[in-house]
């Protein structure tokens, strides 16, 4: 957790939901001078209310700062987690910044899985601690006025008002336009997410009935729509080692019910008499 007031608001209402059950850490990503001092801090409020808390230093790999800083913090909590027998981590994550993370999906011509939003209930990416969003619900401004009520001043990360990343120009955006409500936004999100949740089932029951695995040859007979096809070819494709993304797959489907085969993330893909036979490209000669 940050010192900033969503973290705070979060680490004061699961104390008082779960009195003597909580434990906190704060990822100290070592990117401005400010956040080991911002770290203690949080260190110092947890010691006062009795709550254990951790502090967590990482690297950051150089790249998108804000990508690579996020997996390095999940790396950092999954191991945290793991270490200290901790069934579930929460993160602070409520309705504007699902709201935000909606419209820029939408903004990027995102699919039924990136418009379901934040998640409720997940796993730590590439981990498999239990991770909770549990307020998504709330708006920024409610959870604000929990921490000022409790007589705590939260620090300000001058990194949620830099223009240069997209969910500070969104959320500007959002604060120009008052007919836009987040609450029902992320409402929609919610909705959208059951809708994912009905489209896995249905994969999964086309994976059960029609995916037969021979070794490294996957042969798949599909029967169903055409988006369900596409999301069993990708996870096919996946099973062999290789990742895309389903714009490829539905050009490799396209392929595939005009009779040709392909090639996709490294693996070779044709069809004979229905069936649609996936195995792992053979290495090149030397």
């Amino acid at each position: 957790m940050s010192g900033g007031p969503d973290s705070l608001a979060l680490l004061l209402l699961a104390q008082a939901a779960f009195p003597g059950m909580v434990e906190a850490a704060t990822v100290d990503h070592g990117l401005r001078s400010e956040s080991a001092d911002e770290a203690r801090f949080v260190a110092d409020l947890c010691r006062d209310r009795g709550i254990p808390h951790e502090i967590l230093t990482c690297a950051v790999e150089a790249g998108n700062i804000q990508d690579r800083a996020r997996s390095a913090r999940y790396a950092a909590l999954d191991q945290w987690a793991k270490e200290h027998a901790i069934a579930a981590i929460a993160t602070a994550h409520h309705a504007d910044d699902q709201a935000e993370t909606l419209l820029m999906r939408l903004n990027r011509g995102s699919g039924l899985s990136g418009l379901s939003g934040i998640r409720a209930s997940t796993t730590i990416p590439d981990g498999d601690t239990l991770l909770l969003r549990p307020l998504l619900s709330w708006r920024r401004a409610e959870l604000a006025q929990i921490v000022a009520a409790a007589g705590v001043a939260p620090i300000h990360d001058p990194s949620n008002d830099d223009p240069r990343f997209d969910r500070v120009r969104m959320r500007n955006a959002l604060k120009g336009a008052t007919w836009i409500d987040p609450a029902a936004l992320a409402r929609s999100a919610a909705h959208l997410a059951e809708a994912e949740a009905v489209l896995i089932a249905c994969i999964d029951r086309e994976w059960t009935e029609n995916v037969r695995q021979e070794d490294s040859v996957i042969r798949y007979e599909p029967t169903a729509p055409t988006l369900i096809r596409k999301r069993v070819a990708q996870r096919i494709v996946a099973a062999l080692g290789g990742r895309t993304d389903l714009s490829q797959v539905a050009q490799l489907i396209s392929q595939l019910e005009a009779g040709k085969g392909g090639n996709l993330a490294g693996v070779l893909v044709r069809r004979r008499s229905g069936v649609w036979i996936f195995e792992p490209e053979p290495p090149r000669r030397a």
